[in-house]
C-alpha cells in the first residue's frame, strides 16, 4: 500500500495543476531545523507531500519593467490560493480514508513559539526545506526554491500525514542550474541575502547551502512596499516609498513602526490583500529575487536590466503609480507640498 499510496499522492497534486511533487519522512528530515517537525503541526506525522505550483512567466517581464503591477499580482495571490486549495483538497482526502492529514499554507502562517512569535515569521513547516528534500526542486543562492524548467517563479504547498509514504530524493546536482550569478543580490534593495556568509543545513544526510539571510524585516520593509528605493537611486521596485534603507539589522524594527504611519496615508491603489501583520493592504511590489530567477541565464540578465533601467516609481494624486527616470522621479517629488512628501521619504531628506 505504501508505494500505491505514494504515487497517489504525487498524482493527485499534479492533476490539480503541479508542476513538481515529491515526499519526505520524519527520517528524510532529522536533523533539520525546527521548522521541519512535522509534529508541530500534527503529533503523529510520518510524511509529508512537497509539490510546487508555477507563476504565470508571461506576466513576470511586464512587471519588471513597470508597465503592469497588477496582472502579476493577481496571478501570484491566485497561485498561492490554488497551492492552498490542493493543499486541502488532499488532506480532507487522505483523513477521509482513516489518515488524519493537515495542509500546509503557502504563506503568512508563523510559529507561535520564537521569541516574538510572529513578528519573526518562522512558518510552522518550512515550505523550502521539504521542497529541496524531497526533489520538487534545489536550493538557489538566495534560498528560493528552483525548478529546472519553471526557475524561481513557483509557489509551494504541502499536506503533513499520519500515512506512511515512501520518500524520493533531492534533485540531482547537475539538475541545480543556480551558477552563483548573484543577480538575485543585484535586485534585493533590501539587501536580504548576506553577500558573503552562507547557511548549510542537514537534512536526513544531506547537506543544503544558500546564502545566509539577514534580518527578515528588511524583506519585510522593501518587498512589504513601506519603500523601494535602491541605495543607488537609479531604480526602485514598484513601492512610491523612499525611506532610506538601515545598514542595521537592529535598526529595522523601528524603521517599519514608522514607515507603517506613513504607508497607512498613502492613496489606496487597485489590488492588495491583508496581510496578517498589516493594518493596511499590502501589495505586491517586488519579490525580484524569485522571479527574475530563470533557468536561462540571458533571460535572467534580461530582467535584471528590465529592473534597472525600469526607473523609479511615484505615486500620482490619484494613487495611480508611475515610473520615471530618476532625476525625473526626484523633481516629481519635490514638486509635492511638502505634507505629502513627508509621506513617501524622511522629513529631513
Amino acid at each position: 500500500m505504501k508505494e500505491k499510496m505514494s504515487r497517489f499522492v504525487m498524482d493527485y497534486v499534479m492533476k490539480d495543476g503541479a508542476c513538481a511533487a515529491g515526499v519526505v519522512t520524519v527520517e528524510t528530515l532529522r536533523g533539520g531545523p525546527p521548522s521541519t517537525d512535522l509534529s508541530y503541526v500534527l503529533p503523529e506525522a510520518k510524511s509529508a507531500v512537497s509539490f510546487a505550483v508555477p507563476l504565470d512567466a508571461s506576466l513576470i517581464e511586464p512587471f519588471l519593467s513597470k508597465k503592469d503591477r497588477l496582472s502579476h499580482e493577481r496571478d501570484n495571490f491566485r497561485t498561492n490560493n490554488q497551492a492552498g486549495g490542493i493543499a486541502l483538497g488532499l488532506a480532507k482526502n487522505l483523513s477521509q480514508k482513516g489518515f488524519p492529514s493537515v495542509p500546509v499554507a503557502p504563506n503568512e502562517v508563523y510559529r507561535a513559539d520564537t521569541g516574538r512569535g510572529a513578528i519573526d515569521m518562522h512558518p510552522d513547516v518550512s515550505l523550502r526545506y521539504l521542497a529541496v528534500r524531497s526533489g520538487v526542486g534545489a536550493f538557489g543562492l538566495s534560498g528560493n526554491v528552483l525548478h529546472p524548467e519553471r526557475g524561481a517563479a513557483v509557489i509551494l504547498g504541502a499536506v503533513v500525514t499520519t500515512l506512511e509514504l515512501l520518500p524520493t530524493e533531492p534533485l540531482a546536482p547537475e539538475k541545480n542550474y543556480c551558477d552563483r550569478c548573484r543577480l538575485c543580490q543585484a535586485l534585493c534593495a533590501s539587501g536580504m541575502m548576506d553577500p558573503d556568509e552562507e547557511t548549510t543545513i542537514t537534512l536526513g544526510g544531506h547537506a543544503f547551502t544558500y546564502a545566509k539571510r539577514r534580518n527578515y524585516l528588511r524583506c519585510e520593509y522593501v518587498c512589504g512596499g513601506f519603500t523601494g528605493l535602491h541605495p543607488s537611486g537609479k531604480w526602485s521596485t514598484w513601492s512610491p516609498g523612499r525611506l532610506p534603507v538601515p545598514e542595521k539589522d537592529d535598526d529595522y524594527l523601528p524603521a517599519i513602526v514608522t514607515a507603517m504611519k506613513k504607508y497607512g496615508r498613502w492613496p489606496r491603489i487597485a489590488g492588495g490583500h491583508y496581510h496578517l501583520l498589516m493594518r493596511d493592504p499590502l501589495y505586491l511590489t517586488c519579490g525580484h529575487c524569485q522571479i527574475a530567477c530563470h533557468p536561462d541565464k540571458e533571460v535572467r540578465k534580461r530582467r535584471h536590466r528590465i529592473v534597472v533601467e525600469s526607473g523609479c516609481v511615484v505615486q500620482n494624486r490619484d494613487g495611480s503609480l508611475e515610473a520615471l527616470a530618476p532625476e525625473r522621479a526626484r523633481e516629481r517629488l519635490a514638486e509635492m507640498p511638502a505634507e505629502v512628501r513627508g509621506l513617501y521619504e524622511d522629513a529631513g531628506r
